[in-house]
């Protein structure tokens, strides 16, 4: 496994060093940040509000939680104390190369709960919701691949941490959206109105 460790440090520097740009150091470590992205949060709890009809919207808000909430348990509390892996900027072999642009803090690596969780929230909502807004779900998934990238930018996690925490994240939301989608069908009883496209689509 060493030449995967080699090209995982390779992969590091290059988005770490080589990527690097004021453009980049200004956007990125907002990326990571909850608060920044809370308008999108907003908008697809308000787009599932008034897709939705109660019982579905609370339930759809439920599952939404437990994917995000399984995704980060099973990454922080259960792969990461497993594992052990150093962060990059707490690894004495490379933290010297480190380029750190914000707290690196004191957890391990592997998996990247960032990444597991924003693909969790990617993938649970891009089924959830996709059939009614089919463009989310690309969108959302460049959104995540972008959270992810961030945490290799700014010198906190390897490639290998968030790709390995967006495939698991993207394993549970999927399950998740397997689980919701069948309890809770798209039909009259639980929808208000026919699906549409985000370019505009009229309803039914």
């Amino acid at each position: 496994m060493a030449w995967l460790q080699t090209l995982d440090l390779a992969l590091f520097q290059i988005v770490n060093h080589h990527l690097a740009n004021p453009a980049f150091d200004f956007l990125l470590p907002l990326f990571r940040e909850k608060w920044f992205w809370a308008p999108l949060y907003l908008y697809v709890l308000a787009f599932a509000w008034q897709q939705f009809r109660r019982r579905r919207f609370w339930f759809f808000v439920l599952s939404v939680a437990l994917s995000v909430g399984a995704a980060d348990f099973i990454s922080s509390s259960i792969i990461k104390k497993s594992v052990q892996r150093l962060r990059p900027c707490n690894d004495p072999a490379v933290r010297e190369t480190v380029a750190l642009r914000v707290s690196c803090g004191s957890g391990y690596s592997f998996t990247s709960s960032h990444a597991a969780n924003h693909f969790a929230f990617a993938v649970f909502v891009g089924a959830a919701l996709g059939r009614r807004m089919r463009r989310l779900r690309q969108g959302l998934l460049v959104w995540a691949g972008l959270v992810a990238l961030a945490q290799v930018y700014v010198g906190v996690h390897y490639p290998l941490d968030v790709v390995f925490g967006g495939l698991l994240g993207a394993g549970i939301g999927g399950v998740f959206a397997a689980w919701f989608l069948k309890r809770a069908p798209f039909n009259g009883d639980w929808a208000n109105s026919t699906p549409t496209d985000a370019a505009g689509s009229a309803r039914a």
